[in-house]
This record gives C-alpha cells, structure tokens and sequence, in this order.
C-alpha cells in the first residue's frame, strides 16, 4: 500500500479493512447471501415470511405460485441459512431464520422504496 495515502489513515481503520477484505470466506458468504436475495421471487417469499410462518401451500396459493415452485425457492433460502423449518406433525411450517434476516431485507425494502419516491 502507498504510505502516501495511508498517512492520514488510523492504524485500527487500515488493521480493521485488511482483516475484513482478506476474509474469504465472509466474503463469499456475504456475497452468496444477496446473490440469494437477488431474485424477486425469494423476495417476495421473505415479505410473506416477515409477515406470518406459513407452510408452502399458503406460500404458494398467496403469491399465485406452483407448490412445487415456491418448495424449490425454499430450498434454496434455506440452504443459505436464511429461513428455518419447524416440523409440526406432518406440516412443515417456515419462518425467517432471525431477526438478522428481516434487517437485511426491510432495509433493503425501505431503500429502494425511498430511492422509487425520489424517483417518482
């Protein structure tokens, strides 16, 4: 790095971006988890998640989706730790993984609805 421009940089900042940037796989990990939120379908499973735990047939009959359609994408934000399943009897019921998840996802919400308000 260029000592130059790192001058007016603190030490606990440059540690602090050296440890974060050289970490594979929080990397990787952080990048896998919006590559996941990137579909408007998962999407809207989260918003509905958020809402209320539901079973994928309420999933499916809400957004208008095949069964077998909505259990893949499920499948999907599971494997990424981002929803969980609780068996009851022989009903699978899902629900957001926690409260970190629905952070993620209604900040995100609030940001592209400020930035649609600003734009319309």
């Amino acid at each position: 790095m260029d000592e130059k421009l790192m001058g007016d940089l603190d030490k606990d900042f440059i540690e602090d971006v050296k440890k974060f940037t050289e970490d594979g796989d929080l990397l990787n990990s952080i990048a896998q988890i919006f590559k996941t939120l990137s579909d408007p379908t998962r999407l809207k499973i989260l918003y509905v998640l958020s809402k209320k735990d539901l079973c994928v047939s309420d999933i499916s009959e809400l957004l208008s989706m095949s069964q077998s359609s909505i259990s893949h994408q499920l499948a999907l934000l599971r494997h990424q730790q981002l929803i969980k399943v609780n068996r009851v009897g022989r009903m699978a019921i899902y629900s957001l993984d926690d409260d970190h998840v629905l952070s993620i996802f209604n900040q995100g919400k609030t940001h592209a609805e400020h930035k649609k308000s600003k734009n319309d």
